[in-house]
């Protein structure tokens, strides 16, 4: 029985939006399926972890029936890569498989019931709602996603915290060693509720991912326990983290003295250089600051040592500070600007990095002994 002809470009596209957060071995089997419906002439793909869930329609003409199957993600999304764009690929149904054919290749896949697939409850309510473009959102998360913790004891740190007010976003991320904040104003969003909620490091990863550098809107809506995101025909659904963050603003410095500003990539190529001399285990890199002068200092356990020196304006006191190196090099990776502040108190202090003329974006890392 014919189920429908699509082209493989059709197809995969779409699939490759939701396969993101299918987990290949899963102890509930059907959670490695994907779960596909057709409806008149709309197709629905969609996934889930029971954490998240991510759905996709596709409006195509040559649709036959309506069914709903669920089918291997990982083995529909191989099949379709090996076609070339234009290829047509139709559906078959056949008792409990599904058969896939693209010009003369068959594929017979297994399939489980579409009714056993589970779905996160969906809430009934979203009571806050916030529209943003989706390269403003993006390029939020991109600043900073690196620093949320990797399963982390502390499970509140492995995620972000996303916090909604009057006109304007913030987002915030640490580990404990090192944090990033980043906020933006949001024009004719003044009515938005106060609110703040941590979403899932999967869920974060997955939805840069997914989003495109497009000035479309994105949907941000709220519910008690989870968000969902609307976006060029994408729509994610994520669980909350349920905890307390962290009061981030006790941990950003205020007025600090000794500071200098610098081309971003100059720094970046620097530490770069420098860092591959670095202690694998410990990674860190000592700041030399002297009068408009700053020295780049890494070594190993096997006595090498790099030296990068870089001339720059600063007349504040002279230090000697060591840094975890990878956390110096994330946050100048991930920013565009051309470029950057960093602040100093004393040799046990924080580091502040910011941007110049910009007061929307901090990022603070704990010094370290060398």
């Amino acid at each position: 029985m014919l189920l429908m002809e699509i082209t493989r470009d059709s197809l995969l596209k779409p699939l490759q939006s939701v396969i993101g957060i299918v987990e290949r071995r899963h102890t509930l089997p059907i959670l490695s399926n994907l779960y596909v419906e057709q409806s008149s002439n709309q197709l629905t793909l969609l996934a889930t972890d029971l954490e998240i869930q991510i759905s996709t329609k596709i409006t195509y003409e040559n649709a036959n029936q309506d069914f709903a199957i669920t089918v291997s993600a990982k083995k529909l999304q191989d099949i379709c890569r090996a076609f070339t764009e234009e290829t047509i690929i139709s559906f078959e149904r056949e008792e409990s498989k599904i058969q896939v054919k693209a010009g003369k290749s068959r594929f017979s896949l297994q399939t489980l019931p579409a009714e056993d697939f589970p779905r996160l409850s969906v809430a009934s309510d979203y009571y806050n709602k916030i529209r943003v473009s989706e390269k403003i959102l993006k390029g939020l998360l991109n600043r900073v996603q690196y620093a949320m913790a990797q399963q982390d004891i502390r499970y509140y740190l492995n995620g972000l915290l996303f916090i909604a007010e009057p006109g304007s976003i913030k987002l915030v991320a640490t580990d404990g060693h090192r944090l990033a904040m980043v906020g933006e104003r949001l024009d004719g969003e003044e009515n938005i509720l106060p609110q703040e909620v941590i979403l899932p490091r999967k869920s974060v990863v997955e939805l840069i991912k997914l989003l495109n550098d497009s000035d479309e809107d994105v949907l941000i809506e709220f519910a008690p326990n989870q968000v969902k995101f609307s976006f060029s025909e994408v729509v994610m659904i994520t669980k909350i983290v349920e905890g307390k963050f962290p009061d981030f603003n006790k941990v950003i410095p205020i007025n600090y003295q000794n500071s200098f500003t610098l081309e971003r990539l100059t720094l970046l190529h620097a530490l770069q250089r420098a860092s591959i001399l670095s202690s694998e285990k410990f990674s860190g890199v000592r700041l030399v600051l002297t009068q408009n002068s700053i020295r780049i200092l890494c070594s190993n356990n096997e006595q090498e040592e790099a030296q990068e020196e870089l001339e720059i304006e600063y007349n504040g006191t002279p230090l000697d500070i060591g840094f975890n190196v990878r956390y110096l090099l994330d946050v100048l990776n991930n920013l565009n600007e051309g470029e950057i502040t960093c602040s100093f108190g004393d040799v046990n202090s924080s580091a502040l990095i910011t941007l110049p003329n910009n007061d929307d974006f901090k990022y603070v890392v704990m010094p370290m002994r060398i």
